[in-house]
């Protein structure tokens, strides 16, 4: 199973747990999918390459079909990670771009939460190329009546099908919610959520330009994004004496959740950002000004934010000794 070197974490581990071998592919010096390694790497022993588009890095893949090609040449799948729907939603389709199974990320794009364990869930669509290899039943629909159905045709012989699941399909909450959150945005507001998003992250990027942080945490690939983007804080770890985690616990007393760290992992000392399309402008300005005001303050003294926070419940943690020794008690 190939997976790109910027691939969140659960694609290797699902990859793991099926019983398949992992294979990363490189990233160009573009941000996107290394194409000459992709070829070289991609064999009759290949089932699948997991892929998200746009990236972890925030950028849409102009090779795609190129992509897409490659891997059916060698008679494997092309599956689609929906973790950055957010920024394509009504503007480009997973299917138009050659992909065969695509999950969508109910609590990425679809308003389902996200954390605290759950609940969540990632409905599935497939192309016509896997359809016949769909679980049964299947829900179908009886266009003169308007009236749905399950269809256990698929289990008979001859099918394709993989027969029927032991387990349930999902989280059918997850699924009303976010089924009510599409038909209540349409077409059109799907759309203008996505590309609200995408002006979120952009303006928030220049705004970092304009206030010279680039200096210290700059663009790790491209010079524009879509909906998030990755910085690299090598320049401010070596010039200020803080690290990308100094910076995220020094936020916290500025009143932000900050955002992910030191990944993906190909960039150095990484720090994702990803507005989303609900962050008002005053926020966003706002944001700037916090990340602005800590890189001014570790010039003069990094301990603040080496130290950091302040304002918590909690103080900082030990938390490479957390994940080592962790204390783990059990509450009745």
């Amino acid at each position: 199973m190939l997976t790109p070197d910027t691939a969140h974490g659960t694609n290797p581990a699902t990859v793991t747990m099926a019983g398949l071998e992992v294979v990363k592919v490189a990233t160009n010096p573009d941000g996107g999918v290394d194409v000459d390694d992709l070829r070289a790497k991609a064999d009759s022993d290949v089932a699948c390459l997991m892929l998200t588009n746009p990236n972890t890095l925030g950028l849409f893949d102009p090779n795609i079909t190129e992509i897409a090609e490659i891997v059916h040449s060698v008679g494997a799948t092309l599956y689609y990670d929906g973790a950055n729907l957010n920024a394509v939603m009504g503007i480009s389709r997973p299917g138009d771009m050659g992909f065969d199974i695509v999950h969508f990320n109910l609590h990425k794009s679809f308003t389902q939460p996200h954390g605290g364990g759950g609940p969540g869930s990632g409905p599935i669509a497939v192309s016509d190329r896997v359809a016949p290899f769909l679980p049964v039943p299947v829900v179908s629909r009886d266009e003169q009546a308007g009236s749905f159905d399950l269809d256990f045709g698929r289990g008979l012989a001859g099918s394709k099908t993989i027969g029927r699941l032991r387990g349930f399909h999902g989280n059918y909450g997850c699924f009303v919610r976010s089924y009510a959150y599409i038909c209540s945005l349409g077409a059109d507001g799907l759309k203008d959520a996505s590309e609200t998003a995408v002006l979120n992250a952009n303006y928030l990027l220049a705004l970092l330009k304009r206030k010279g942080v680039v200096e210290y945490l700059p663009l790790a690939y491209g010079e524009l994004c879509l909906h998030e983007f990755v910085l690299s804080g090598g320049p401010m770890k070596r010039a200020l004496q803080i690290k990308t985690l100094d910076l995220a616990k020094r936020l916290l007393d500025f009143g932000f959740h900050p955002p992910t760290v030191y990944f993906p992992l190909l960039v150095e000392e990484a720090l994702m950002v990803e507005p989303t399309e609900t962050e008002t402008k005053e926020t966003l300005d706002a944001f700037a000004e916090a990340i602005a005001a800590i890189l001014a303050e570790a010039a003069e003294d990094p301990q603040i934010a080496q130290n950091a926070p302040y304002s918590t419940p909690v103080r900082r943690l030990d938390e490479a000794t957390a994940a080592k020794r962790p204390v783990i008690r059990q509450t009745l």
